[in-house]
């Protein structure tokens, strides 16, 4: 995918840090209703480019999970403080436990069941007995809508008063029946600080699974869950939040 390879340092103009306060601070809400015991160290499946990290990281010590090295160095630059792995959240392990797991959108490239319950065991191996996991998809199938956004961004101007900008449109398909994944698509103009511009088209296939498929799954990896609404810019979303047995 190229928004997470060769259009890696374009990230911060498809989607600014500034942008996920509000969500950051939801997702500290959710942690702390649910918290037993201490919340301090906090493992992220999926951090992509920090994002939501760079305001996480205030509250909580925070180790970032992502596949993409080009990804990872975003967030190293962003979030220079945060300890930063290599990764796929289905399969990585390691070799300790943490007070809270934290899966944002990254979950949506999970288009098999068998790796939603993998990512999930990903999650349960990670938490300590009591911890909390907070798993926060874009959309379950009840939730799921077709469309288009548009999007985008500039970035500060140099001195010599050059700047890149980007502007995308984002189309997700509808959802064909008897598949649990959807195709999204993305057509990119990226404008250079020479004033040249060019457009890039991206693919995308993201997962999308019902409310009881998620909370099945959560209890044969041994955690209990439960469903959460989340607000953000007066949307509501579905987010899993669970608490592995002790």
């Amino acid at each position: 995918m190229k928004l997470y390879e060769e259009l890696a340092d374009w990230w911060p103009l498809v989607s600014p840090p500034s942008d996920y306060a509000e969500e950051a601070a939801e997702y500290i809400r959710l942690l702390r209703a649910a918290a037993s015991g201490p919340l301090k160290e906090v493992l992220e499946l999926g951090s992509g480019g920090g994002n939501n990290a760079s305001h996480l990281k205030k509250e909580l010590s925070l180790t970032l999970v992502d596949p993409s090295e080009r990804m990872l160095e975003v967030s190293r630059a962003l979030n220079p403080e945060c300890v930063h792995h290599s990764g796929d959240m289905r399969t990585v392990r390691l070799g300790r436990v943490f007070d809270a797991v934290f899966v944002h959108d990254a979950v949506d490239y999970m288009i098999t069941e068998a790796d939603l319950r993998a990512a999930l065991e990903t999650v349960a191996t990670h938490l300590r007995p009591g911890g909390v996991a907070l798993v926060a998809p874009d959309a379950t199938l009840e939730t799921f809508e077709p469309g288009t956004t548009l999007e985008g961004g500039d970035e500060p101007a140099a001195p010599d008063g050059r700047f890149r900008s980007l502007r995308y449109m984002e189309w997700t398909l509808p959802l064909e029946p008897g598949v649990t994944f959807v195709d999204v698509h993305y057509a990119l103009l990226l404008r250079e600080r020479d004033g040249s511009v060019r457009v890039e088209h991206d693919a995308h296939r993201g997962g999308v699974f019902p409310r009881a498929t998620w909370l099945r799954l959560f209890d044969e990896v041994g955690l209990d869950a439960r469903l959460e609404p989340r607000m953000i810019e007066d949307t509501e979303y579905d987010t899993f939040v669970a608490v592995r047995r002790r």
